[in-house]
């Protein structure tokens, strides 16, 4: 009777497992888009992580920022990077995290000046994301940091100074990549 079983069992996997190569070879997708090519995929494989680890060679000012920031940036998040209904609030902030009316603004909220800049490089500006050059991307994150007064207006950035920009509320979220497993 055991042996009965375990035959069954075994055979039930072996028609389960031959279905889902039948399957997997003759599946179809819906006829969108296309294969990524390596190229492709080497355009998008562009993660910068919090402590610098694939930020491009390049550098930009606050002055080289504000220029870049007022002729892509300005229609949607408006002067002073103070928000409008189309863009965030990128600074301004005249309340805090811990307020009934909190302003998540960069100086306020974001963790790390490593992903300002991932996210500017990566989506912006919202009509044609990723057209920006690096010097663009890292003269527009020291025009928002200097905005968010946490550089200096004379301050030039690349990927050695802009790790180093010490974030006010970095502390404020979980460092998943730090965490120690403690449940063993």
């Amino acid at each position: 009777m055991i042996k009965m079983k375990i035959k069954h069992s075994l055979t039930i996997v072996l028609i389960a497992v031959g279905i889902n190569l039948v399957f997997a070879e003759t599946m179809q997708g819906p006829g969108l888009g296309h294969a990524a090519t390596i190229d492709e995929v080497a355009k998008w494989n562009i993660s910068v992580f919090p402590d610098g680890e694939g930020l491009p060679e390049g550098r930009g000012s606050v002055s080289e920022g504000e220029v870049v920031y007022n002729t892509q940036c300005v229609g949607c998040h408006a002067q002073g990077g103070i928000g409008s209904a189309v863009g965030d609030q990128l600074a301004g902030a005249q309340m805090e995290l811990t307020s009934d009316y909190p302003e998540k603004t960069i100086g306020k909220y974001w963790p790390y000046a490593t992903t300002v800049f991932d996210v500017i490089r990566r989506s912006m500006p919202m009509t044609t994301p990723g057209s920006l050059t690096d010097n663009d991307a890292y003269a527009v994150t020291a025009y928002l940091l200097y905005l968010n007064n946490l550089i200096d207006v004379n301050a030039v950035i690349d990927k050695s100074s802009l790790p180093k920009v010490k974030m006010p509320n970095e502390d404020g979220f979980v460092k998943v990549y730090e965490v120690k497993e403690t449940n063993k």
